[in-house]
């Protein structure tokens, strides 16, 4: 079974060796990523870039982002940037949004990874939730990596005007709780990078709980091999019209494309 699309709503371009999550070796030039996904049959991808540790200004955010919207420029009928905000700085956080969103049509904010950039799972405080109606405003979508279903929750009916999408499904100590919350919550989505794939039977049981038009289609790279993601799914042998909607059409829709 082939597809002419595959989006992978997940990866992290590397640019330098801070922002570089491959564990083996190193990504190497953007071309060279790009290069990768499209080896494994990946059509397009969105994803923002990420760097571990606690900024200590706004300006390491704003870099991030600022290479997203440059390798958009160089690649755009490839990448769809995400962009990154962080909590600890809301009112520029805002700005950078209004810039991103507002002046250069950026719909995808994230994957915001809190454990890796210093506010754990802190996605419901006053300054995350100021930044989150700024986001609602410019009807962007948000994509987190969260462990605390309960905040992924409170958040989600904080904001019913917004659509979130979980990063990963997790083993199968957690994986239940979180289907069950994307079954029950209009406004969330699973991304099935991460832990899962690999779990024989999970994307079945997920579509299963959940229905498929919640799952999309991811794979975190570099951080993983993307052909494992693709030929993972392909392997449960599930419905065409699953496959469809689960490479590409769901994501379309999130995104209102």
């Amino acid at each position: 079974m082939k597809f002419s699309e595959i989006i992978d709503c997940h990866i992290h371009p590397a640019i330098d060796r801070k922002t570089d999550f491959c564990w083996y070796h190193r990504s190497g030039s953007i071309r060279k990523q790009f290069d990768d996904l499209k080896r494994a049959g990946i059509t397009k991808a969105c994803g923002s870039i990420i760097v571990s540790g606690k900024p200590v200004s706004f300006d390491v955010i704003k870099h991030l982002n600022d290479a997203a919207l440059s390798i958009r420029d160089r690649y755009p009928d490839f990448y769809i940037p995400g962009i990154q905000i962080h909590p600890d700085f809301p009112d520029q956080s805002c700005k950078e949004i209004e810039r991103c969103c507002g002046r250069h049509d950026v719909k995808w904010i994230g994957e915001l990874v809190g454990y890796l950039m210093g506010y754990e799972n802190n996605y419901t405080s006053r300054n995350m939730m100021q930044i989150m109606r700024t986001i609602a405003k410019f009807n962007a979508v948000v994509n987190l990596h969260c462990s605390d279903i309960y905040v992924v929750e409170k958040l989600c009916k904080s904001m019913p005007e917004t659509k979130f999408v979980l990063a990963h499904p997790w083993e199968r100590d957690v994986f239940e709780s979180r289907i069950k919350a994307v079954a029950q919550i209009k406004n969330l989505y699973l991304d099935c990078s991460g832990t899962g794939i690999d779990r024989y039977g999970m994307l079945k049981k997920a579509a299963s709980i959940a229905g498929r038009k919640k799952l999309l289609f991811g794979s975190d790279y570099p951080v993983n091999n993307p052909a494992v993601y693709i030929y993972g799914a392909l392997f449960e042998k599930l419905q065409e019209n699953f496959y469809k909607d689960f490479f590409a059409g769901n994501f379309k829709k999130v995104l209102e494309l």
